[in-house]
């Protein structure tokens, strides 16, 4: 058994809590559920911390508006689903490739001080987020992604665990994590409240004396 006996955290205990993975929480928006093909309309990203007590909270955030790559394509029901306009004349988006390159720098960035050799995406439903996000970084041959391969954290697993619900929006209502039903479906938003719901998970696995490990 893995020993981490000192009650104040250590410059490298989230590498320490999670194997030297840097917890992200990814939601990407999408133009349907082919990651090979269909287009990725917004991504939000959360990057999150450990605080002197040994709890996980959020560090810093991005969002970005994408513009499909070329040939992407647009399902009517997914386009119905989000409510998101990929062409409207006020929709400021950037082109898929920037968006991803930032995203990777802002993570590679925040993962030195952490000591923390990888990242590790966690999201809702993880395997749909983490497969566009592989697609995305294939398709423009970026060679830093900095997301582990295969391994991801699903928040909808841990929320059936630690909740009994596995709906984001029920789960959070269940943790006492507003959720407004009106602003669900944006990347921003629904990365935001899996953000919260994952370091509740965390921190009450922590309270309840899971960690750190004697």
């Amino acid at each position: 058994m893995q020993e981490f006996n000192s009650d104040i955290p250590s410059q490298n205990a989230l590498a320490e809590r999670f194997r030297t993975y840097m917890p992200v929480v990814i939601d990407i928006e999408t133009g349907g559920f082919d990651s090979q093909t269909d287009a990725i309309l917004e991504i939000a990203a959360v990057v999150v911390a450990m605080n002197a007590d040994g709890y996980l909270e959020k560090e810093q955030s991005l969002f970005h508006r994408v513009i499909p790559f070329e040939g992407a394509n647009l399902e009517e029901a997914a386009l119905k689903f989000t409510g998101i306009d990929p062409f409207h004349p006020l929709r400021i988006a950037r082109p898929e490739k920037d968006v991803f390159q930032n995203l990777f720098k802002m993570i590679r960035d925040a993962m030195k001080p952490k000591a923390c050799k990888r990242a590790i995406l966690v999201g809702h439903n993880a395997h749909f987020d983490h497969g566009f996000v592989r697609a995305a970084s294939a398709r423009h041959g970026l060679k830093r992604d900095p997301f582990h391969p295969f391994s991801c954290f699903d928040t909808a697993t841990l929320s059936g665990l630690a909740f009994g619900q596995t709906v984001l929006s029920r789960a959070c209502k269940v943790a006492g994590i507003d959720f407004d039903e009106a602003e669900a479906h944006s990347a921003k938003y629904d990365a935001d409240r899996t953000a919260q719901l994952f370091c509740m998970i965390v921190n009450r696995y922590k309270d309840l004396g899971g960690w750190p490990l004697g």
